[in-house]
């Protein structure tokens, strides 16, 4: 065989392999692996309360800023990464936050709106 047949069967081979595992690589599981203890915020567009959150993270976030990473997430979005995490953390309704440790564990997934005081306390205890 002569090395232009070569490359071509490795070409043939290599490349859909490549192909499928940047097609098929999980997003979720990257946002998973940062490190840094992670807070998931699920919320809608259309939800008052979750604007109501997204207010009380807006206060909250600035304290922890290079120490936690924070997320917010919009399930009505349609994004295939949204749905898989939807589906990973079992959201039913919003607005969910889901806290996750710096080893990937959940922490506290919480529905609905609390008080201020009570994120702040959830997110000092996240190791």
């Amino acid at each position: 065989m002569s090395k232009k047949t070569i490359w071509t069967i490795i070409a043939i081979i290599v490349i859909p392999v490549l192909a499928f595992c940047v097609l098929t690589f999980n997003k979720d599981s990257a946002i998973a692996q940062s490190g840094k203890p992670q807070i998931l915020k699920f919320s809608s567009t259309m939800c008052l309360e979750c604007k109501e959150v997204e207010k009380i993270f807006g206060e909250i976030m600035p304290k922890y800023q290079g120490d936690i990473e924070y997320v917010s997430i919009i399930v009505d979005s349609g994004k295939d990464m949204n749905n898989k995490l939807i589906k990973k953390y079992n959201i039913k309704l919003v607005p969910t936050v889901v806290m996750i440790n710096s080893d990937g564990t959940t922490a506290k997934i919480i529905e609905g709106a609390i008080a201020k005081e009570e994120y702040e306390k959830c997110i000092k205890g996240l190791k």
